[in-house]
């Protein structure tokens, strides 16, 4: 992609706002909008069609969480939105990342952290790492069912992609699903590609989340052994 990166900021916090911004534009990243509130985020990012949201979870009138739901409507365009919390698994990224968040940062990221994790999530793929989503679908899941909005029906899936599935939400990274399936790791990103394109996900993230909603993976249940399928 060659046009330029399009931020909105969304942080109560002055120094927050300011400091990211101060980042951001030394690595030619533009910040077109900042907003203290979510209600003000929503407005924003209708207003200057941000590709990536930087959306504190904790701010007043509106919560982030509330926020990323209002943005993130499903419609052709809509930009990207990675978490800011100060808590590492905070209880509310589980829900934002359900809401169709691409992943969460930590507030005391590091520039470049936060440089790179714009540029990945603008890309179009996740910020966290399967293993790390499982960790909050783990612990978050069934405390905050009555907050999820990801319904799947799974039957669209075939035998291999369910399988595929169930072990990315274990945290299985292509490689490994690739060694386990005993695939080409290409093959492994097309059944990835065509869960996500059949489910209406927009990235693995979801797609972990899916799978703990569902059912196809248990919270607490061990591993079971698994054999191999047709392609």
């Amino acid at each position: 992609m060659t046009d330029p990166l399009r931020v909105l900021l969304a942080d109560d916090q002055t120094l927050v706002r300011t400091g990211f911004r101060m980042i951001l534009s030394a690595d030619d990243i533009d910040v077109v909008a900042e907003a203290t509130n979510g209600a003000e985020a929503v407005e924003a990012a209708r207003r200057t069609r941000p590709d990536v949201v930087l959306m504190d979870i904790r701010m007043p009138e509106m919560d982030g969480l509330e926020a990323t739901r209002r943005i993130l409507t499903g419609t052709p365009g809509e930009p990207r939105v990675i978490i800011l919390t100060t808590f590492d698994l905070d209880r509310y990224v589980y829900a934002a990342l359900s809401a169709g968040a691409s992943g969460f940062l930590l507030k005391d990221v590091t520039p470049e952290q936060l440089t790179a994790a714009v540029r990945t999530v603008r890309s179009g793929d996740a910020l966290l790492a399967p293993a790390i989503t499982r960790r909050l679908v783990r612990r978050f899941a069934y405390r905050d069912g009555d907050h999820a909005v990801l319904h799947r029906d799974l039957a669209s899936l075939t035998p291999r992609e369910l399988e595929v599935l169930g072990l990315l939400a274990r945290g299985l990274s292509n490689a490994e699903l690739a060694a386990r399936l005993h695939l080409a790791e290409a093959t492994v990103k097309t059944h990835v590609a065509r869960i996500l394109a059949k489910l209406g996900l927009r990235d693995r993230v979801q797609a972990v989340i899916v799978a703990y909603e569902t059912g196809l993976v248990s919270v607490g249940a061990p591993e079971a052994a698994q054999q191999p399928t047709e392609t």
